[in-house]
């Protein structure tokens, strides 16, 4: 695209709902003039699924760019930097899927087959794909089966989009049985990817920050510098922001003593929770729990590199 993209690198945060780990963006609010003044990447904590009906534009992945023009399909793994730009002065026509892949495979794999379903997850997550739907018609068949699934909402429809996914996400991993050596240059930093994934799943428990850097193979020191310079913030402020946004789900979803939700998140004090707590969201988690949509912006607000969508 000629110009240069700034080093900054934007973090954009998707809740999943809290019935199916599947979250879609559909109909003419997605119809727009994709990325105009931006001149930075983003990234998820999900997989983004797109599929372009029509316009023209660029989506970039990483440091590759590719020309849309509609009836094409991009699939994004968590972390992988990427933006979608239309042409000056041109709208385009997307829809979107953001999945939690290992909860919509639970189940779809044999239970018990741990290393089958990190081999499965791993060349998922291998590298972000842009194709074309006649190239690869079965699977921009399954993408479109299921937003139309997701748009229809019948009975039964998470279990019957979860299926349809899980079917794709397979021909995924097929697909990238060749790429996973090839990609790393496209997750937001190769050698923090491995913490990203760490604190994602690990966050309730306790995470030293010298231990993530030995999972990344690299001293402490060099570790914190790299892992501020991707994320523009710290390791262990990312860490107590994540235990913050799980710990309002469950503040606003149950009735789980606000002690307990401290420890389930990770906080090993009530002291050190709640002060966490009200520097990112503004509040004490008890005034969260009587009234959390009045907060919700704080939210967003301390995330600096977080949105709902664009």
């Amino acid at each position: 695209m000629g110009k240069k993209r700034k080093s900054k690198m934007e973090f954009r945060y998707y809740k999943m709902p809290a019935d199916i780990p599947i979250l879609a963006l559909l109909g003419q609010k997605w119809v727009r003039s994709y990325g105009q003044g931006i001149d930075y990447l983003h990234f998820h904590n999900c997989m983004e699924i797109g599929y372009c009906y029509e316009g023209k534009g660029t989506l970039t992945i990483g440091e590759k760019d590719y020309p849309f023009s509609g009836n094409q399909f991009s699939v994004i793994p968590h972390n992988c930097p990427h933006t979608t730009t239309s042409d000056p002065g041109t709208m385009s026509r997307w829809e979107y899927l953001f999945l939690d892949v290992d909860k919509v495979l639970r189940g779809f794999l044999p239970e018990g087959n741990q290393k089958k379903m990190e081999q499965v997850i791993h060349r998922i997550n291998a590298r972000g794909t842009f194709c074309g739907a006649k190239d690869a018609p079965e699977m921009a068949g399954k993408i479109l089966q299921a937003l139309d699934i997701m748009r229809g909402t019948k009975e039964f429809y998470a279990e019957e989009a979860k299926g349809v996914l899980a079917a794709f996400l397979i021909e995924v991993a097929r697909e990238n049985q060749d790429e996973t050596q090839n990609a790393k240059d496209e997750k937001v930093n190769d050698l923090i990817s491995d913490a990203l994934d760490y604190v994602s799943r690990h966050y309730m428990e306790q995470i030293r920050i010298e231990a993530l850097a030995g999972r990344c193979h690299i001293s402490e020191t060099h570790f914190r510098r790299l892992f501020s310079s991707c994320m523009s913030m710290g390791p262990l402020e990312y860490i107590n922001l994540v235990r913050v946004q799980n710990a309002c789900e469950l503040l606003r979803k149950t009735d789980t003593l606000v002690s307990e939700v401290a420890f389930r998140c990770g906080f090993s004090t009530l002291s050190t929770f709640n002060r966490n707590f009200k520097q990112v969201v503004g509040c004490s988690p008890f005034e969260w729990r009587k009234n959390p949509e009045n907060f919700e912006q704080q939210l967003l607000k301390y995330e600096i590199h977080s949105e709902e969508g664009w």
